[in-house]
């Protein structure tokens, strides 16, 4: 992954996508006015919609010209 950049935000938006060759789910979703992909056979995509509405830290980055999720925690 490359661009690794950090923001802050409310999860908001969340879309399912067609799941992966392996069955895995994948979404996409907005946070920071950003519009964020989780990876491929990621664990993300399992736990995204806990973050629904909630304010969260991520860092996102480039990966194939996508704009992909990275990592996500709550803000404290």
């Amino acid at each position: 992954m490359k661009n690794i950049t950090s923001h802050t935000g409310i999860v908001t938006d969340i879309k399912r996508l067609d799941s992966s060759n392996y069955g895995n789910p994948r979404y996409q979703f907005v946070v920071d006015g950003y519009t964020v992909k989780t990876a491929v056979d990621s664990s993300h995509g399992y736990e995204i919609t806990n973050y629904e509405n909630k304010m969260v830290d991520v860092t996102i980055g480039s990966h194939y010209g996508s704009t992909t999720l990275n990592t996500i925690k709550l803000t404290k």
